[in-house]
């Protein structure tokens, strides 16, 4: 499998580049040319190719074989120093402050 396919696997089921999320879909959508990079999915059998109904095109669905070949070969996420562990906690705290007022004294300390 490509890095490319792989990337397509973890897109279709909504994940990161690390195999990150919560699987919240399990589809990719075509036009009426269908992607070689998913055929070869689905011929390998990590996809399953359906014809669309909404829409002039194709989709696929990752089968469970295509769910764990995620788990497996996506790459470890690289390690978070302290400070970036600190501002992404920043960043998903929503709080209306800048990230200065912030650490003055309104988060969790490490």
């Amino acid at each position: 499998m490509t890095d490319k396919q792989l990337r397509i696997l973890q897109h279709t089921l909504g994940l990161d580049e690390y195999g990150r999320g919560s699987m919240y879909r399990n589809y990719y959508a075509t036009g009426p040319e269908s992607d070689p990079d998913c055929e070869a999915l689905a011929e390998m059998g990590f996809m399953k190719q359906h014809p669309a109904q909404l829409f002039d095109g194709l989709y696929f669905s990752v089968t469970d074989k295509g769910k764990e070949a995620v788990r497996e070969l996506s790459p470890t996420p690289p390690k978070l120093t302290r400070s970036q562990k600190r501002y992404l906690r920043w960043a998903n705290a929503d709080c209306g402050l800048s990230f200065g007022q912030w650490l003055k004294g309104n988060y969790e300390r490490d």
